[in-house]
């Protein structure tokens, strides 16, 4: 089952696994771009479907949470039946779900088909990793081949907001989900005929009831954040909604330390570096999902740029982003993670502050420079993360601590778009291009929250009172 690397492999086994992982790679690419690439064209499908900024908000978070949903399910499941049989049927869905969703006639199908590929999406990343594991079986080439991995990822932010411009003009908005259908098409194709089966020798137990608190807490609460600005946040409705959520989490914390393989294991949770880097997680990815959503109706509905010019207005940022990750990287190896936490944490908050004074004519100098700054700190902000995650944890649990960090992200992506979309939706009045810049005004501070939030919870973290508390969860898990 395994495909293990040798010195004197015959040249086409290592050209097979480089196709293998890029196959691995491209499903990634898919899944990274269409977290940015559709927020370019949020304002041309809120046009083209009439929409409100909560049918937007909908748009993004009905991929979002079920992504953040499932991860941990598919990984387990990956492990159990087989990590190619899931590649491939996450692939199916995900390629199906965005050819559906270029024909959906209207805002509720459009959701619905977002909800599909989102469960594909799920199933992408913890079984594509797992192959890659197998595939390069040396620790010097499995590092290099995730090096790659970790590349792409950040390649797909990068060039999601051009990419997405380009489409979006030349095409109109259902040209951002037909480009992942050839992609995904090609890679069923090519991961049938290259791709081994492995499976992990014994494969975790299914945790249905654990997976379904999740799904109800996660569901519930976006709902009550994204729903409360029109239904009205002390209406009967959305305070049920977040009972429902809060009970969900009792339910969760009550019912998964009494299993011997729980979806979600608590007692991590006691290590003070896992536990912050996770909360930073979710700030620091709120703030980058808050960030993109704002700025894409800013730089088009107030400003009037094209999808493209607004693509590359925005570019600054995932430029610097590239440019800065590797460099916290290195910072890290030498000096630890409080110094990358406070520079990242520092320059999400003065960023999004200062984009708190837009107006509808900020020169390109102060959008560059704003744009730039927040990249550096999304840059910046990823490796100790990670860092303090994997590193915050036993090595024999790295598995499920790795679908956490991922599902901490992608929680984060959902609340960022749930919560600055719904603090925008509260204020506005007057249509978006007259009442934006006023009405976003406490989601840039919003933002700015979660950047000092990030600085502080660096400094915490990186203690050495915190370190001491990563034995003892050891011991206890």
């Amino acid at each position: 089952m395994h495909s293990d690397a040798h010195a004197d492999d015959p040249p086409g086994k290592g050209r097979r696994r480089t196709i293998i992982l890029l196959v691995c790679c491209s499903a990634l690419f898919m899944v990274g771009l269409d977290n940015t690439i559709v927020n370019v064209g949020l304002p041309a499908i809120g046009k083209s479907l009439h929409t409100t900024v909560s049918g937007l908000q909908w748009t993004v978070a009905g991929y979002t949470i079920v992504l953040a949903s499932l991860l941990m399910f598919s990984g387990a499941a990956a492990d159990r039946v087989g990590r190619r049989a899931i590649f491939q049927v996450g692939l199916a869905l995900f390629t199906l779900g965005s050819w559906l969703c270029s024909l959906a006639p209207n805002l509720d199908t459009l959701i619905a088909f977002r909800v599909l590929q989102g469960i594909g999406g799920s199933m992408l990343a913890p079984s594509a990793l797992g192959i890659i594991t197998n595939t390069f079986s040396r620790p010097e080439e499995r590092a290099r081949a995730i090096g790659v991995w970790d590349g792409v990822s950040g390649l797909s932010m990068a060039l999601g907001p051009v990419a997405g411009g380009i489409l979006v003009g030349s095409t109109g908005w259902r040209g951002i989900f037909w480009a992942n259908v050839p992609v995904g098409l090609a890679a069923i194709a090519l991961t049938a005929l290259l791709v081994p089966e492995s499976k992990a020798e014994k494969g975790r137990k299914a945790d249905p009831v654990g997976q379904f608190l999740v799904i109800t807490m996660l569901g519930t609460l976006a709902y009550a954040i994204i729903q409360g600005p029109s239904s009205g946040w002390t209406s009967p409705g959305i305070a049920g909604f977040f009972a429902a959520s809060l009970g969900a989490l009792a339910l969760l914390l009550w019912y998964e330390p009494r299993r011997d393989q729980p979806l979600i294991d608590f007692r991590f949770f006691r290590s003070v570096p896992f536990s912050a880097s996770t909360a930073t997680a979710v700030c620091a990815i709120a703030a980058s999902a808050g960030f993109l959503f704002l700025t894409t109706l800013y730089l088009q509905d107030v400003r009037g740029f094209t999808p493209l010019k607004a693509g590359l207005t925005l570019l600054p940022m995932p430029i610097m982003m590239a440019l800065t990750a590797p460099v916290a990287g290195r910072m890290l190896g030498k000096r630890g993670p409080r110094l990358p936490f406070i520079i990242a944490g520092a320059a999400l908050t003065l960023s999004t502050a200062a984009l708190s004074q837009l107006s509808a004519d900020s020169g390109p100098l102060f959008l560059t420079i704003a744009y730039a700054l927040f990249g550096v700190g999304a840059g910046i902000v990823n490796p100790p993360i990670s860092n303090g995650i994997m590193s915050g944890v036993p090595k024999s649990q790295a598995g499920v601590a790795s679908g956490m960090n991922s599902s901490a992200r992608q929680l984060g992506q959902s609340l960022g778009v749930a919560i600055v979309g719904s603090v925008l939706a509260a204020s506005l009045h007057g249509g978006m291009a007259g009442g934006f810049l006023a009405a976003a005004h406490a989601g840039w501070w919003v933002m700015a929250g979660c950047g000092y939030t990030v600085l502080l919870l660096g400094v915490v973290s990186t203690t050495g009172w915190a370190r001491a508390t990563i034995a003892k969860a050891g011991a206890e898990a």
